[in-house]
């Protein structure tokens, strides 16, 4: 199965947090982008099986996104 993730950057919170349609279920933050994408890994098949009965390999698509405020 092929499932695209969304890491957006929370400024305000100073976290990444996820977004997707194709994993019901996975709702996650962290600090760091990494730590994100190692969470999501771990959570992935187990929400897939949960909420799709879904048990097989599973295909991640990361794709970020980040917006800052700077100011000179």
């Amino acid at each position: 199965m092929q499932c695209t993730v969304k890491l957006v950057w929370d400024e305000e919170s100073a976290t990444w947090y996820t977004e997707t349609k194709d994993i019901p279920g996975l709702i996650l933050s962290a600090p760091a982008y990494d730590e994100l994408v190692q969470r999501v890994r771990d959570a992935a098949p187990e929400m897939l099986e949960l909420n799709c009965d879904y048990i097989g390999p599973v295909h991640l698509s990361f794709e970020a996104e980040r917006f800052e405020t700077v100011v000179a």
